[in-house]
């Protein structure tokens, strides 16, 4: 690691520049060279932020390119996801498992150096990054279980956990809203460790920023709560060196150095324009921005030795930090063995042992109609009593979607160790800073809010899913059942647009003994993020005396009620809706007709299991088939079938009682009936 004179006044033996400029080039050309090979991406971002790229991250970044995965390493984004060829570039030069042919192979098939930064495909790529924003919150996240697991685990003179959160943002970062409300929470929660590089260079897709973002983004972080510094010269590594300084010495605020910078810098025709952002510069531009700068290599992706050698001692520094970490740790496991092995345990993201051994005895005082959101609160509450890890809350919805963690403490800038999160009315935000806190590791997170404002996350929750992120999303109030709120708040489409989210598990359980074991499947999950979708209304307690039991669930789908006799139709629930079903079967029963009724509450569970089983549950030979769900029935098909029967709502709730709501919308028992006949009698020859 060079220090601040060495690197501004030693010469590079080849060019004549000062070695960290020569530095700060093979960062800025092997970004130009990669998105000219392929024809496809992003220079602009690369070339201006370079140097504030090679000053954090030779200067001040703790981390450790043969662990990517330790736990005490400082934490990186790059939330202007469009420059990832800034970050391959640094991730191969300081010694990351990333070759210089895939560097070379920058956004083609199946290469490990994709468009947009993607967690999990490439060591060292903290965060899947490229929808603005989004970074810009899940850093957020980071530092926030940053500073609950030091709350937690540190003791005195045994500080453990102890690192930062850095992040380079952009302009178009800055707009997004989600950016302001993890900006706004970040501030009120005094996240000190919290250091972002905004890469103001004045330019967007269209043109100058002027035509749509005027505002004094200085003044308005000072308002957030963080301290503000600059605007300083963000091409010059002794400015960005002395304010990253000045940031960590802030601890009681999160820092936003402004730095002004210069958008496809070097490049004699593009820099300062909006034609540097998103197209590569052209062969011939490329030659003139390398003559212009001093690089004297004609062929693409070149790294002179100095400078590999250089940065590769992020490799003996990394081991160095890590092996200091290690001796502490050791430290700590002999001071405080318990507190270590449940550490450990948490940053591996296992559980402990019977961790559910107490989620039965939720069930034992209901013997009456409860809604499923009230019996998850209280599945929530066994569980955090077992698994330390389990932390979350709501979007200022707790005491209507039961998400509050009863005497465990609120987390704040007081008591970072609570473990109730108050996100506010910022559900974007609250997903993507989950998606953080799941990240960086330690931590279960989950959310809370009305299934209906799924529509204001849906992005943070999509990326969840994409990364394979543990986070649980539970989502109450999930259905016209909740009444007089109206169809401004009665969800109809949103459940099947979870449903639509590849890699997400969404589950909808029917009564308080498919809520356990919902709760069960959720938790257990560890390679992806699962969504809950419970009810406001109070439903029956299904008599698993005489009805399978809920343990079905962990299917996705099983038999719940059978005929009794040869079935010849097939009803089919989910959720509030499967007590109308189970009316229905009984009335057809009664009619002399077969029915046999499926509890189908998670589509993605079902869909898991072996063909067999599944038409076990749903014999391809019997057709006459009903479903019902208070939702949109597209989608419904796939299980009913084109001769079948899908009961549902192609059109938005009203604001009237829930029960109200159900019998004039048609989600009845005596609907069902009337359709299961209807296809039983045209089955007749």
């Amino acid at each position: 690691m060079l220090s601040e004179s060495e690197s501004s006044g030693r010469e590079s033996a080849v060019t004549g520049l000062t070695f960290e400029q020569l530095c700060i080039n093979t960062i800025r050309f092997l970004s130009v060279d990669m998105v000219q090979k392929a024809n496809s991406g992003h220079p602009g971002a690369p070339m201006g932020a370079a140097t504030m790229a090679c000053v954090l991250w030779d200067r001040f970044l703790k981390h450790n390119p043969d662990n990517p995965s330790w736990p005490d390493r400082d934490r990186f984004i790059l939330s202007a996801g469009h420059a990832s060829a800034m970050l391959y570039s640094l991730l191969y030069l300081t010694g990351y498992d990333l070759s210089l042919d895939e560097i070379r192979r920058f956004r083609q098939w199946g290469s490990r150096t994709p468009g947009h930064p993607e967690y999990g495909t490439v060591p060292g790529v903290e965060t899947t990054t490229g929808p603005l924003g989004q970074g810009f919150a899940n850093g957020v996240g980071m530092a926030m279980a940053e500073r609950w697991l030091a709350a937690r685990y540190n003791k005195p003179g045994h500080e453990i956990i102890d690192h930062y959160t850095y992040a380079v943002v952009s302009d178009g970062d800055l707009e997004e809203g989600v950016a302001s409300e993890a900006a706004s929470l970040a501030g009120t929660l005094r996240l000190g460790k919290l250091i972002y590089l905004y890469d103001d260079n004045g330019i967007s897709i269209e043109g100058d920023t002027d035509i749509t973002f005027t505002e004094d983004v200085a003044q308005r972080f000072q308002a957030y709560g963080w301290q503000v510094v600059g605007p300083i010269d963000g091409l010059e590594p002794a400015d960005i060196s002395r304010a990253i300084k000045m940031a960590q010495e802030e601890t009681e605020r999160p820092s936003l150095i402004i730095c002004r910078t210069i958008i496809g810098y070097g490049s004699p025709n593009k820099q300062g324009k909006a034609s540097a952002h998103g197209e590569p510069l052209g062969e011939e531009e490329v030659r003139l921005a390398k003559e212009r700068l001093g690089w004297p290599y004609a062929e693409p992706f070149t790294v002179p030795l100095e400078v590999l050698a250089h940065f590769r001692l992020a490799v003996e520094r990394g081991n160095r930090w890590q092996q200091e970490w290690e001796d502490k740790l050791q430290e700590y496991r002999r001071a405080y063995p318990d507190e270590a092995r449940q550490l450990e345990s948490e940053l591996q993201g296992e559980l402990p042992a019977g961790w559910d051994g107490e989620l039965a005895e939720v069930l034992k005082d209901i013997d009456k109609p409860v809604a499923t959101r009230e019996v998850s609160g209280r599945v929530m509450n066994k569980i955090a009593r077992t698994v330390h890890s389990f932390i979350g809350g709501s979007a200022d919805l707790a005491p209507s979607t039961k998400t509050l963690l009863k005497e465990y403490g609120d987390y704040g800038s007081e008591d970072y160790a609570g473990r109730n999160l108050r996100f506010g009315v910022r559900e974007h935000a609250m997903g993507s800073v989950a998606n953080g806190m799941a990240l960086h590791g330690g931590v279960i997170p989950y959310t809370g809010t009305f299934l209906v404002f799924y529509d204001y996350m849906r992005p943070s929750l999509r990326l969840a899913a994409l990364m394979g992120v543990r986070v649980i999303f539970i989502f109450s109030h999930d259905s016209v059942g909740l009444g007089e709120d109206g169809p401004t708040h009665q969800p109809v489409e949103q459940l099947m647009a979870l449903r639509g989210v590849p890699g997400l598990v969404t589950i909808r359980p029917a009564d308080a003994t498919e809520t356990v074991e919902a709760w069960r499947v959720a938790i257990e999950r560890n390679n992806g993020p699962t969504a809950l979708v419970l009810s406001r209304q109070n439903l029956p307690l299904l008599d698993r005396a005489v009805l399978a039991p809920a343990g079905g669930l962990q299917q996705g789908g099983y038999i719940l009620r059978e005929a009794r006799k040869t079935p010849e139709v097939i009803i089919i629930g989910t959720g509030s809706e499967v007590h109308i079903a189970l009316a229905a079967a009984r009335e057809l029963e009664q009619e002399g007709q077969g029915a046999r009724v499926v509890s189908l509450p998670s589509w993605e569970l079902f869909e898991a299991q072996p063909e067999e089983y599944r038409n076990r549950v749903l014999p391809p030979g019997i057709r006459a088939r009903v479903s019902i769900e208070a939702g949109i029935p597209l989608g419904w098909e796939r299980y009913v079938g084109l001769d079948g029967t899908a009961i549902g709502l192609p059109r938005f709730g009203a604001s009237a009682p829930g029960e109200v709501v159900y019998q004039q919308l048609g989600l009845t028992p005596q609907r069902v009936v009337e359709e299961a006949r209807r296809l039983l009698e045209r089955r007749q020859p």
